[in-house]
Order: structure tokens, then C-alpha cells, then sequence
């Protein structure tokens, strides 16, 4: 498989007019991460009157921080006053590498470095990036074109009868819609232990609403038995929670969704578990000893103590949360192993596993990991969450390899919800524009069409929170408790939540809903952005919103596998193009504008007679954006009728996938 950056036949433009430019084939060929081994051709384009004699493409491997040389050759003119110099460089291996040109100047010798939007700037800037993945590397196909549901169990949906609660220190809510507990106790604790009853089976009921917005794959947050209402403080990895039902209830719930086409990916946190465990058993709830209780445990040596058994590494300080030894033989057998975690729950009927702080699981874990999940079922995926860039990401002081193969398929996508919320809150589009570009040059292809495109998850606030409330400033709590959206600050939420949650199913990757959003919820930090599903509350117009965005990426294939171009991107309009390279369906233009004045574009030819999707008027060739909205647009005919050389302003981002 292949994804890059393609150039149209067109009029001379801007970018060929630049010294380089590592977006544009024109300069450099493949663009994009590329695959050990392939060939690229580099180009640049230099002034005349630097009566260059010699220059240089230099890459230096991340690893050993050498630099690879080569000579470059000189090959023409362009006009009078430049010249092409050019030469070929094949990576040897998957990895990050870094690369820049030197110069042999009548000013003497040059550096030509990465400037503003990737392009080349004499003297200053800084190296570009060339990110090489194994050969052969592949991920699943099922989940592209697809829309993710996260879903926070126990506040999704409690169908009728009596939860079935076996542990007496849990408080089971009768008020469905209350504010989740956050004061602390008498001993100055916060146990988040009161619990909406929430369950598998209630989310199976849900499943024809889930249908509705033309779900494909529903993430679910930690389901296996743990002492918190959020469970991330696993206490059996293979049980799961009785207060969401039974192992049978999971079962019948990943069949029921796969007869409507939906898969199940669960949540997998394997960094740490609950000092309230099998494992652990701090607080004695289990009859066989843990690692707190006896060294003879069998899981002593899952756990790092520094004086057994009071001091121990935790989670980020928290003694609630021991860590794990990740690379110990017995936790990795446990979890990795033939009759272990990661394959019993695929064996169920799971699809995949969504893991917490990938970044905390060092590399011989996740290969593990990942092995076992694909020998169990080779087209389960394996996602990570990383906050940051995930290629670039340092951490166990060394830089991961996480999209590089064999380890993760694809990442929860922070830099597209930053760039997302960003736009909508003030940020500059080519800002914007220039974050969306630097992850589709920098991810391998096949990572790209599967990222978890989110606005909001049970980490982050609520996404119309960020777009029409008060900036909260790190003010606390108590502050957070008592914020709800006036009406006024609610009805431009829902406007910016229909333009943010149209660009989020429309760039490359896979859009994940947090569960409600689609029914307008709103909240704070943790636990404000955890509150329950509100049945018969929903904000209608912004259900029907998100049901006709599910019923456009499913009529148009552009979205599962389609290009990326970029039309503009200034102040607050930033539009782009979605279109099959191969001409076979039809492209559609997405354009949106963040102020609150309108904005006008001049239409591409195609799209100058084509059909309004969602939003916006056209009139005389020109699409009219009012304030804070969006526009969808299908073209009325495909890519041949550039055939002939009509002009393109801007590169595109084009998957090539080849045919099974």
C-alpha cells in the first residue's frame, strides 16, 4: 500500500518555483513516509547566482545520528536564472531519519534546510523528516471508511430492571443524568465509586440507535472487574465487571453488533492495574494473597517495590495504581501469552484493543502484544493512545517505533482534535492546514487511513464545552460543578459543534464520536465530561446533523480511501478536497469558516455545478459560507477533465491501495 502526495500536470505555480519543496513530487518523489528500501528522487531548484559547483543531500539516521551522503548532479536549466540539481537516495532500513542539502556556494558552503510549510530556505530552518516503515508493513482494511463510538459504560444506557451489584462499598445511583460524585469523603478521598448501572446488555439494546449514525466499530472504555466507576484500575483482567453484566452478556453483545455490521474494540490498560486486585489485593478483598500480602504470590514479580511492601512504583505517584513490570516473563505470559488476556477476549468476539498510555508499554510488550492479537485473529487491530506526534515521540529515552511494523496499527489522533478545535476557536487556517499536512507527510499511509479521528473522549473536555464555554484556566472543581452553557453560549455551541464534527468525518482517518456529542452533552475535566447518555434530551438538530454526516461517508467512497488536497487555508476559511485519484467516484469539497463574518471561495470547475451536500449557497461560480458553518459539496464530474493541464493550486494526498 502506498499513500502520497500527488502532482497534477498544471501551469507553473508557486511551489515550482520554490528551491524545494518536500510536498510537491516535483522536488521530491515519492513524497510521504515510504517503505524500506523504496527509491526517492530528490530535486532542487537554485539560483543561478549562487553559482553552486557542488552539492549535497544529507541524511542522518536517527538512531546513530550519522549522516548518509550523496552527491547530487547537476540537470538543467530553468529559464535564465535557476538551475535543477538532483540525485536518488533508497533508506536502507525502517526508522526516523532527517535530512537537508549542502551547498558549494561562491558564498561558500550553504546549508538549504526546511522552512515555513516544508519548503527550502537558504541558511536557517531546520531538517526535514523522512519517516521509513518495514517492508510489507499492513493494517486491517474493516475499519476504513468506518465511524467509531466511544462509549463510557456505565453511563451509556441502564435497561430496565434491578444492577446486579455484588460489592456492598458501591453506590448504585437511582438518579440517571445526576452529577457523577466528585467531593471527596470523610478521609479526604475521592473513590469514584457511585455508579449509574450502565451495562453490556444496555448497550446491545442501543444498538439499532447505533445503526442510525452509521457506527462501525464501537471503542469501548475498560469493561473488565475493577473498583471505579472509569476502570482503569483493573482488579481481574479476565472477568468482567458484574455490574456490567457477564461474560456471556459481552458475547451476545459483539455478535448482535457484528449481525448489523458493527464491530467491538475494547480498552486494554496493561501499564498498571488497582492496588484493590487479584493481583495486588491491598485491601484484602480477594482470598489468595497478591504481591502487597506475600512474596510467594504468584504475581510478586509483576511489581516494582522499593521497600515491601508499603513503597511501590505507581502511576503516576497515585497508590491506587501500582505498575507493572511489563517485560516480566510471568505478567507477559499472563497477558500476551497462548491462553492469555489479549487473545481470550478476541476469541469472544472482540475485533481489537484500543491500549492506555502506549507510551508507557515499552516496545518488547506492544511487538508481543501485537503478535499475539494478529495470530489470534489477523485482522484485529492494535491502536494506541498517544498524545503526541506518534513518530516522533520520545520515551524509555529512546524514540518509539510505534507505526514503524509489528507494533501498532494506528494512534488516537490528538494533533487532528487540536488542529479541529483549534480552527474553531481562533487559530489561524493555515495554521491549521500546516498541522493536517505534516501528519500526512510524516504517518505511514496505511496508518493514516485508520486514525482515530476524535474531538473528545473521557480525557478531555466536552468538545462543545471547549467551542462556546469559558476557557476553564485550570481553575478547579468546584468552578467546573457549576458551569453549564447559557442558552445564548449553547446555541452557537451546537452551530460550531455541526462545522467541527463535519470537518472531523471529512479528513483522513476514521471519526470516533464520544458517546453524546452527537446529543449536544456538555462538561468540564473529568468526571463533568463523564456524565450519562440523556434519552429523550438529545439536541434533535444536532442528531439529525450527525446522522446525515454517517449517510455522506458511507455514500462516498472518497472518504475510505480518497486524496487530500488542500484548497485554501487563510484566516478563517480552510477548505480541501476529498477525491479519487482514479476519477471512479465523485470528489467532495469541504469548506469552513471559523469567524463570524462569511466568507466567499471561488469554486474549482468541477464543483461549480455540483451538489450541495450540507450548508452553504452557491451563486455565479462562488460558494458563500455564512459565519461559522460549513459546506459540503459533491462535484459534478470527476478528475479527466484536468487532463488537458487546467491548473491546481495545491498538492494532494492520495491513497494507492493495491487490490487483494
Amino acid at each position: 500500500m502506498l499513500l502520497f502526495l500527488k502532482y497534477f500536470p498544471r501551469k507553473e505555480t508557486t511551489s515550482m518555483n520554490q528551491l524545494f519543496d518536500s510536498r510537491d513530487p516535483f522536488h521530491r518523489r515519492p513524497v510521504g513516509a515510504v517503505e524500506e528500501e523504496t527509491r526517492i528522487h530528490f530535486k532542487i531548484r537554485l539560483p543561478r547566482d549562487l553559482r553552486c559547483s557542488a552539492s549535497y543531500l544529507l541524511v542522518q539516521d536517527d538512531k546513530s545520528k550519522n549522516d548518509m551522503v550523496s552527491s547530487m548532479f547537476w540537470c538543467g536549466m530553468d529559464g535564465d536564472g535557476h538551475e535543477f540539481w538532483e540525485c536518488d537516495f533508497a533508506p536502507p532500513e525502517a526508522g526516523l531519519y532527517w535530512y537537508r542539502f549542502e551547498l558549494e556556494t561562491c558564498r561558500g558552503r550553504m546549508p538549504l534546510l526546511k522552512g515555513e510549510g516544508g519548503k527550502g530556505a537558504l541558511s536557517s530552518g531546520t531538517f526535514w523528516q523522512l519517516t521509513v516503515y518495514e517492508k510489507g508493513f499492513q493494517t486491517p482494511g474493516w475499519l476504513c471508511g468506518g465511524i467509531f463510538y466511544q462509549i463510557f459504560p456505565d453511563r451509556f444506557y441502564r435497561p430496565e430492571g434491578p444492577v446486579n451489584n455484588p460489592f456492598p462499598d458501591r453506590t448504585i445511583r437511582e438518579d440517571w443524568g445526576g452529577q457523577p460524585y466528585w467531593r471527596p469523603n470523610e478521609r479526604g478521598e475521592v473513590t469514584n465509586s457511585d455508579y449509574f448501572g450502565g451495562t453490556l446488555r444496555g448497550i446491545e439494546e442501543k444498538l439499532p440507535y447505533l445503526k442510525s449514525l452509521h457506527v462501525t466499530c464501537l471503542y469501548l472504555n475498560p469493561i473488565f472487574e475493577a473498583h471505579s466507576n472509569h476502570r482503569y484500575n483493573t482488579a481481574d483482567y479476565t472477568k468482567i465487571d458484574p455490574v456490567l453484566g457477564t461474560e456471556e452478556d459481552f458475547q451476545s453483545l459483539c455478535a448482535a453488533a457484528g449481525r448489523l455490521g458493527i464491530r467491538v474494540m475494547l480498552d486494554g490498560v496493561f501499564s498498571h492495574t488497582g492496588s484493590d486486585s487479584v493481583y495486588f489485593n491491598r485491601q484484602g478483598r480477594y482470598p489468595q494473597p497478591g504481591a502487597y500480602q506475600s512474596q510467594q504470590s504468584p504475581y510478586f514479580s509483576w511489581y516494582h517495590f522499593i521497600s515491601w511492601a508499603e513503597k511501590y512504583h505507581s502511576w503516576w505517584g497515585f497508590e491506587t495504581l501500582p505498575e507493572v513490570e511489563e517485560t516480566d516473563n510471568n505478567y507477559n505470559k499472563y497477558i500476551n501469552g497462548r491462553q492469555g488476556v489479549v487473545r481470550k477476549w478476541l476469541k469472544k468476539g472482540a475485533s481489537g484493543w484500543r491500549l492506555d498510555v502506549a507510551d508507557e508499554l515499552p516496545d518488547s510488550f506492544l511487538d508481543q502484544l501485537t503478535e499475539a492479537a494478529k495470530e489470534e485473529k489477523p485482522d484485529a487491530v492494535v491502536l494506541g493512545e498517544v498524545w503526541e506526534d506518534a513518530t516522533t515521540k520520545e520515551s524509555y529515552g529512546s524514540r518509539r517505533r510505534y507505526l514503524l511494523g509489528r507494533q501498532l496499527d494506528s494512534v488516537m489522533n490528538y494533533p487532528f482534535r487540536n488542529a479541529v478545535l483549534g480552527f474553531f476557536t481562533g487559530a489561524d487556517a493555515a495554521q491549521i492546514a500546516e498541522g493536517i499536512l505534516s501528519v500526512l507527510e510524516n504517518y505511514p499511509p496505511q496508518v493514516v487511513r485508520m486514525l482515530m479521528n476524535h474531538i473528545g473522549t473521557h480525557d478531555t473536555e466536552r468538545a462543545v464545552t471547549v467551542l462556546a464555554g469559558e476557557p476553564s484556566q485550570g481553575r478547579g472543581r468546584e468552578w467546573q460543578s457549576a458551569q453549564t452553557l447559557s442558552s445564548g453560549q449553547r446555541e452557537r455551541g451546537v452551530r460550531l459543534m455541526m462545522a467541527a464534527s463535519a470537518m472531523q468525518y471529512t479528513l483522513p482517518g476514521v471519526p470516533c464520536v464520544y458517546y453524546g456529542d452527537e446529543a449536544g452533552m456538555e462538561g468540564y475535566k473529568d468526571p463533568f465530561n463523564r456524565g450519562c447518555y440523556p434519552w429523550g434530551r438529545e439536541n434533535q438538530e444536532l442528531l439529525a446533523w450527525y446522522r446525515r454526516l454517517g449517510e455522506i461517508r458511507e455514500e462516498h467512497p472518497v472518504f475510505k480511501e480518497g486524496s487530500f488536497r488542500l484548497l485554501k487555508a487563510k484566516g478563517s476559511l480552510l477548505a480541501y478536497v476529498r477525491e479519487d485519484p482514479e476519477g471512479k467516484s465523485p470528489s467532495v469539497l469541504c469548506a469552513f469558516c471559523s469567524g463570524k463574518n462569511p466568507e466567499t471561495l471561488d469554486l474549482p470547475l468541477e464543483f461549480q455545478s455540483g451538489t450541495v451536500l450540507l450548508g452553504g449557497s452557491l451563486k455565479d461560480r462562488i460558494l458563500t459560507l455564512q459565519g461559522e458553518s460549513c459546506c459540503l459539496i459533491r462535484a459534478a464530474r470527476d478528475l479527466s477533465a484536468f487532463a488537458a493541464g487546467e491548473e491546481r493550486d495545491m498538492k494532494i494526498y492520495v491513497p494507492n491501495v493495491p487490490k487483494a
